[in-house]
């Protein structure tokens, strides 16, 4: 038992947090006057298009602003995703965010222009209001008959639990009630752990109980509480009360659940298929009475594509019709793309977009970061992954990104500490970030080894001396 003890404690101490490569973004790092602070909120640098994404925040907010595109173009490695999770942190959970990278809707057993769909409607939040009547107090007692039962030992639970009855005493800090309880509601009770002290919620019309914490008038009783523990005032006024219980969805999930023979379970299965358009329109229908008689409201949120230069002539072309939609949602897209071709067409154009689309968009652009900028961002990472780092170290690290690239610097914080924990080190050296430097190439030194080696290669593009030897001895 002791051996199992001592598993089960090794097992919680290793426990792996995963960091993601924007996980210490927090928001935009703006003033009030959405001015761009040099270093805030995990945003560094990037201080006009930051502004200007400020800017389209704030019209967000304000609902000005609806079926928009607005286009993060920009070098590789200068931040554009970190942008649009900086709105996104922003916004918060009340503005639906989706986000998505082009190559990814076509990975998809998905039609292009239902991919896309799918991708906008889970822009678009529904946020459904309703009165509820709920009983709202703290429980002063419980007290619960148990009849014996006539089948003895062997009746079934069902059955005992649908026999029993019992009486629930309620109070505020204005009235006192007791009420009659029936099985299901004391089976309910059961599983919420309520007992005398607790304030409670219940749902007149779905039985449901919600138990809102321990009353304040009860902290006396107890020497020590749990972490978990909550202390909550006696409610006030009336036991009764009518509440307006509001319910926030996306268009798409309520796509999901109308489309799928099992319902709201349908949202954790993964594999949504296609659904038809006949299911689409008496949604749309529905959503746009309850808007009417005032039960619902529209919530346009944000939608991220990533990657937009991989979408093709077809998806452009959708996605001009779906901007002129009354629900469309705020569009944000970036690349890194300079003058290429439009997939799926022969004509070049900026950033691989069509000419029609372009004149859309608000264009952030986004420039390369300075060596201040990305010794901050480092230092930053450096934080953000629990990694201690000499300052010598950091700045050779900073010199690293700047002549190659600010990704792969950022790759070599985690490996430079794996080799300084095998050195049975403390503090990630210069000597750990060269060990490092020299196992992993950088894009620069892994294209110059391409070059010096190319012949030895398969499949080799560029004509080297044993390319024509190999010639001769095949003639």
């Amino acid at each position: 038992m002791a051996e199992l003890k001592r598993l089960s404690e090794s097992r919680d101490l290793t426990r792996i947090e995963r960091i993601g490569a924007h996980s210490h973004i927090r928001g935009l790092g703006l003033d009030s006057s959405l001015e761009a602070r040099d270093a805030s909120e995990g945003m560094v640098g990037q201080l006009p298009a930051r502004r200007a994404a400020g800017l389209i925040l704030q019209l967000i907010r304000q609902g000005k602003i609806a079926g928009r595109a607005v286009l993060l173009a920009g070098q590789p490695g200068t931040g554009k995703t970190a942008l649009a999770m900086g709105i996104a942190k922003s916004l918060g959970a009340e503005t639906p965010f989706a986000s998505v990278a082009a190559s990814e809707l076509f990975s998809l057993d998905l039609s292009k222009t239902e991919a896309l769909t799918q991708a906008f409607r889970r822009a678009i939040g529904v946020r459904i209001k309703e009165e509820a009547e709920i009983i709202e107090g703290e429980v002063i007692e419980i007290s619960i008959d148990r009849p014996v039962s006539a089948g003895g030992s062997g009746a079934s639970s069902g059955a005992a639990a649908a026999g029993k009855t019992g009486r629930l005493t309620l109070k505020t800090t204005d009235m006192e009630t007791v009420y009659e309880l029936g099985g299901k509601m004391i089976e309910a009770l059961g599983k919420e752990k309520v007992q005398s002290g607790d304030v409670i919620a219940l749902d007149k019309a779905s039985g449901k109980v919600t138990k809102l914490g321990r009353s304040i008038g009860r902290s006396r009783d107890y020497d020590a509480v749990g972490a978990h523990t909550k202390f909550v005032k006696c409610p006030e006024g009336e036991l009764q009360k009518r509440k307006e219980v509001v319910h926030c969805v996306t268009l798409h999930e309520i796509d999901v659940i109308n489309s799928r023979t099992q319902g709201f379970l349908a949202l954790f299965t993964g594999d949504t298929g296609e659904i038809r358009a006949e299911v689409r329109e008496q949604i749309d229908t529905k959503v746009a009475e309850w808007r009417e008689e005032g039960k619902a409201e529209i919530v346009p949120g944000v939608l991220f594509i990533d990657e937009v230069h991989m979408l093709d002539i077809e998806c452009f072309s959708f996605l001009n019709r779906a901007l002129e939609n009354d629900m469309a949602p705020i569009l944000v897209i970036a690349t890194n793309r300079g003058i290429t071709t439009i997939r799926g067409t022969n004509y070049r154009s900026p950033h691989g977009i069509p000419s029609d689309f372009l004149d859309r968009l608000l264009i952030i652009t986004t420039q390369p970061y300075t060596e201040d900028d990305i010794r901050k961002i480092l230092d930053i990472r450096c934080e953000e992954e629990d990694v201690e780092m000499s300052v010598d170290a950091k700045v050779l690290l900073t010199k690293i990104g700047t002549e190659t690239s600010l990704r792969y610097a950022i790759h070599l914080i985690t490996s430079a500490a794996l080799a300084c924990q095998k050195r049975k080190g403390k503090v990630v050296e210069m000597e750990d970030i060269s060990r490092v430097y020299q196992l992993f190439l950088d894009v620069k030194r892994s294209t110059q080894y391409l070059m010096e080696y190319q012949s030895q290669y398969m499949f080799s593009e560029i004509p080297g001396e044993d390319d024509g030897e190999d010639d001769a001895m095949q003639s």
